[in-house]
Order: C-alpha cells, then structure tokens, then sequence
C-alpha cells in the first residue's frame, strides 16, 4: 500500500510540472508576441492610419501585429493618399516586375477582312428583244447560263411583217421614181426596225428577206431564256438576258462602326474562300442606302475584275480591305484593363506615382489600341504588372471591382 501511495504521488507531481510548464510556455510566447516590436510612424510625417498590404481594405488607427498575416501592420502616411496617385518605392516596383510603356503615334491603315458573296454585275446586264411580230423559226442557245460571245447567233426569227416595206423600196427603185420618194420609202424600212444587213441582202438578192438572225451583243450567260422554237412573237418581247461576266459584284456586311470608314474608289485584294491562291482585285463601287436592324451592318457592294472567267455567282471571296493610312494615338494592347463596360490604364505621373486612368479606345491595331480619349502623347503607361500595383495600391475600389474602404476600425490585436 505504501509503495501504491507513493507512485501516485510521483505521478500527480509530474502532471503537475508538465502543467506548469505549459503555460509558462504559453505566456512567454504572448510575452513575446506582445512585445513584438511594431513598425512606427517615420518622423517627421504623419501616419494617417496602418493597415496589412495583403489585405488593403481594413485600417486600424494604432500600429501592431496584422490579424490576417504573420507581419506588422504598415503605416500610410497623408503625404502618399493625395488624390487617386499612390507611390510604391523602387524596390516594391522591382519585386511586381512593373514594366511601363509609351503612349506613341503610329502609322495604321483602317483595313479589315470580310466575306463576300459573288453575284452578277446588274450593270452588265443586256436584254434582247423582238422589234417585230414573228416566229421563232431556229433556237441557237437551249439553256440558260450558256456562255456567249459578243456578236454569236442566238435564235432565227421570221418576220413577215417585213416583206410588204421591203418590196416596195425595191419596187420603187426599179421603177426610176425620184430619189426623194425611194430616200422616203428607205427611211420607212429604218422606222420599221428593219436590220441594215437584211435591207443591203435584199437589195443584192433583189427579192425581199424576211429572216435575220439575233446576236449577242455582249459577251456573258444567258441569264433568261424566255422563247422556244415555234412560239410566236411581238414587238417589245425579251427573248434573252446576258449577264456579263468581265466583272462581279461580291456583296459584303460590314459593320456600321466600319462602314463610316469606306469611300468608293478604295481597292480590295480578295482570294477564293475554297482556294487562297486563287487572287483578284476590285475596288468598292458603292455603299446601300440601307441598315440591316438585327445585325447593324450594311451592304457593299465591290466590284471584281473576273475577265478570267473564274468567278460565278455564289461563290464566297475573303477580301481585304484597305482602308487610307492615318497616324493614330496606341497603347500597348497589354497595358489596357477591360472591366466590362470601361476600359482603364495604369499611369505613371511625372512625381513618379500611378493612379488609374480610364480611356476611350478605338480602332484595334493587333497589339495594340488606337487611344481616341484619356491620354497624350509622350504618357506612360503600366504594360507589365498592373493587376498587381492594382492590389498594392487598393486600386480595386476605384476600379469599380470593391466598394469604397471602410474607416479605421481601431487598434490591431
């Protein structure tokens, strides 16, 4: 029994120095924690609050450790809050890998690509009509869109109308009447649309012609084909329809914002969509009075060189256009932080500190962006590090992405 005693008696005192020296442990670390010196304000400057830089938007009026981090509390002084600049010493600025950049003219032309659908130049476009009542007798052109050439044989067509006019003027010239009444008698043939070429056939045959032949008077493809062999015809009826082909049109949308750039005249560069290595060339003939309200783009059309014969209407062409070379205030693409509806910069003033600066952009330039407001020439700009003096600087608030900081909330921990 006394041994049991004593043994419980060794284990009481031992649990009680453990005990002990637990929480001497315990105060000597808060001692130490306690008189951890804390980072004061510099003399000579007023200390406007203290706050940790990992976690910017909280301030305590005293210095003292950071309840959020493992660090002191860092002083921001009145003379480093003027305004929406902040400074960041050299060696901060070293650690973020800020870069900045220029704000420069540079020399761009308002060029952009578009695709463009090939129809027929309405321009070129002939009809050939009957000029007189008669019959198809012979259909040389069966099908539409057949090639033709200017002046190949279309159709014949029999006309009798003509033969009672004719062989009165033959009639009249065989008889040695004045000059003046066969003169008359001819000018009748001329009002009755009686081709030269069949008036000169009857006179060598001296038998009046009632045949002749329609030609193409252009080249192209017989975009209409209204008459078969045998039906009958009238004056004023089309019997064909060439499309010329020397030249297309490729209608394009361009987007309204790009559109009031375009002048007629400027030349375009376009290749087949199914084949780049197929080029033309054109120019833009006009701009369509007109506003596409779902899309807000509008109709160009752009006349193509196609004398090659290559081109046919629906084929897609991806053309370049170039618009005239104007200098234009860039900024580095990389330097330009988009929020949404704002785009915004990081500047550097003369005295050395940044502050936030919003810009109006304009014209995408690859890498960079045409500047319309916001900065000047010779300005410069954070290319390289800007979300970080975003955070070093509690930028965040006024960049719309955090509500304002609150006031002081008293003494750190």
């Amino acid at each position: 029994m006394k041994h049991a005693h004593t043994s419980t008696l060794l284990a009481l005192a031992a649990a009680a120095l453990l005990t002990a020296s637990f929480y001497a442990g315990r105060l000597t670390a808060g001692g130490a924690e306690m008189t951890a010196p804390a980072e004061p304000a510099a003399p000579g400057r007023k200390a406007l609050y203290w706050h940790d830089p990992m976690v910017p938007g909280p301030r305590f009026d005293k210095p003292g450790k950071s309840p959020f981090m493992d660090m002191q509390l860092v002083p921001v002084y009145a003379d480093e809050s003027g305004g929406a600049g902040v400074r960041i010493s050299p060696a901060v600025q070293q650690n973020l890998g800020i870069r900045t950049a220029s704000v420069s003219r540079v020399s761009a032309a308002s060029s952009f690509d578009a695709v463009g659908t090939v129809q027929f130049n309405e321009r070129l476009e002939v009809a050939v009509q009957s000029r007189v009542a008669g019959y198809v007798e012979r259909l040389l052109v069966r099908a539409p869109m057949e090639r033709v050439h200017p002046g190949q044989a279309l159709a014949t067509v029999f006309a009798p109308d003509w033969l009672g006019p004719q062989n009165e003027w033959l009639a009249l010239k065989r008889a040695g009447v004045a000059p003046e009444i066969v003169a008359a008698a001819r000018e009748r043939l001329r009002a009755l649309s009686i081709p030269d070429a069949l008036v000169r056939q009857s006179e060598e045959a001296g038998v009046a012609q009632a045949r002749f032949t329609l030609s193409a008077p252009a080249g192209g493809v017989i975009a209409e084909l209204a008459v078969r062999e045998g039906v009958a015809v009238s004056p004023g009826m089309t019997l064909f329809r060439i499309a010329g082909l020397d030249k297309v049109w490729a209608i394009v949308e361009v987007p309204e914002a790009q559109a009031v750039h375009l002048k007629p005249g400027q030349k375009v560069a376009a290749t087949l969509q199914a084949d780049a290595t197929q080029a033309f060339t054109g120019t833009l003939a006009e701009i369509l009075p007109q506003v596409n309200a779902s899309t807000r783009t509008l109709q160009a059309r752009f006349e193509v060189d196609n004398r090659a014969g290559r081109l046919t209407p629906g084929l897609l062409l991806r053309l370049q256009v170039a618009g005239p070379v104007v200098a234009r205030l860039a900024v580095p693409a990389e330097a330009v932080i988009r929020t949404g509806t704002r785009a915004v910069v990081i500047l550097r003033r003369a005295d050395g500190s940044f502050e936030p600066r919003d810009v109006k952009l304009g014209t995408d330039l690859g890498e960079q962006f045409e500047v319309v407001e916001g900065l000047s020439e010779g300005d410069r700009v954070v290319a390289s590090g800007q979300f970080l003096v975003d955070s070093e600087a509690r930028l965040r608030s006024v960049l719309g992405g955090m509500a304002p900081a609150s006031a002081p909330q008293g003494s750190a921990q």
